[in-house]
């Protein structure tokens, strides 16, 4: 299982509202490139993400899946992106002091090729991008607690 975190400054509630914004997905997960729907009433448990990922032209359709929620606290989700198969990703997100959240991504392959691949390789694989996908997230986060206040 692959692990990355960070921390943000600001409370849970306000920290999971940027992953019940399903509209932002591709702002901070590394290679979605183009929501193309978001199914009404996302992220509740088997509402989904409908995405590409790539570079147009060279782009693949796919979907996030949530499995289970419980808000503001986690979200898991399955992500498929055939033909690699799915990976199993769940965000927890943590009030360490009052006003501060650590969010922990987990990640590891469900299906496809990549469940074939030890979890040292997939973490030397994974986390550097699962990291820039949680820093981008904060980012998204912070920016919008700024323009909130």
């Amino acid at each position: 299982m692959i692990e990355a975190e960070v921390t943000v400054t600001v409370a849970p509630e306000r920290a999971f509202a940027a992953l019940a914004d399903g509209w932002l997905y591709a702002s901070w997960v590394v290679g979605a490139s183009h929501i193309r729907e978001v199914d009404p009433g996302w992220p509740a448990v088997g509402t989904r993400i409908h995405y590409s990922l790539g570079l147009w032209p060279l782009t693949v359709q796919d979907v996030t899946e949530v499995r289970a929620v419980d808000a503001p606290r986690m979200l898991d989700l399955e992500a498929r992106l055939w033909p690699v198969g799915s990976a199993r990703i769940r965000l927890d997100l943590d009030e360490v002091a009052p006003g501060v959240t650590r969010i922990r991504m987990t990640e590891h392959a469900m299906s496809g090729p990549g469940q074939l691949l030890p979890n040292a390789v997939q973490g030397l694989l994974l986390k550097p991008r699962n990291q820039e996908s949680l820093g981008r997230l904060s980012d998204l986060i912070i920016g919008k607690s700024r323009a909130a206040t």
